[in-house]
C-alpha cells in the first residue's frame, strides 16, 4: 500500500505563503488522485483540494489562493498556499484512494491512505 509523507508546514504571518509537499512511496503514484484535507483545532477534517489527472478541485474557502500540483517524476504532490489567513491554521493532510470520484471527494471517511499531517500556523 502506498505511504504518504507531508512536509513544508510552519509558522507564517497573515498574507504570507507556504508550500506543502506530499511524497508517495510508490512509482504507481501517477495513477492516483491526490487530495489535501485540513483539520483546524476543535473541528472536523475538511476538504481543501484534489487533483485527478488534469482535473483540479478546490474548496470555496481556498479557491484563488491555493494551488494543487504534482510532479510525477518525484512522486510528489504540492499545495501552494498564498495570501494565508489566520483561519487557515490547521494540520494539513494528504490522502488518496482508488476509485476517486468528484462526487465523494470531500468525504474524508472514504480515504484509506493518509499521511501523518503537517502543522500550518498563521499569525495575525
Amino acid at each position: 500500500q502506498v505511504q504518504l509523507v507531508e512536509s513544508g508546514g510552519g509558522l507564517v504571518q497573515a498574507g504570507g505563503s507556504l508550500r506543502l509537499s506530499c511524497a508517495a512511496s510508490e512509482r504507481t503514484f501517477s495513477w492516483y488522485a491526490m487530495v489535501w484535507f485540513r483539520r483546524a483545532p476543535g473541528k472536523e477534517r475538511d476538504f481543501v483540494a484534489a487533483m485527478s489527472g488534469v482535473n483540479v478541485y478546490y474548496s470555496e474557502s481556498v479557491k484563488g489562493r491555493f494551488t494543487i500540483s504534482r510532479e510525477n517524476g518525484k512522486n510528489t504532490v504540492y499545495l501552494q498556499m498564498n495570501s494565508l489567513k489566520p483561519e487557515d491554521k490547521a494540520v494539513y493532510y494528504c490522502a488518496t484512494k482508488r476509485n476517486f470520484t468528484p462526487m465523494t471527494m470531500t468525504q474524508s471517511a472514504r480515504y484509506n491512505v493518509w499521511g501523518q499531517g503537517t502543522q500550518v500556523t498563521v499569525s495575525s
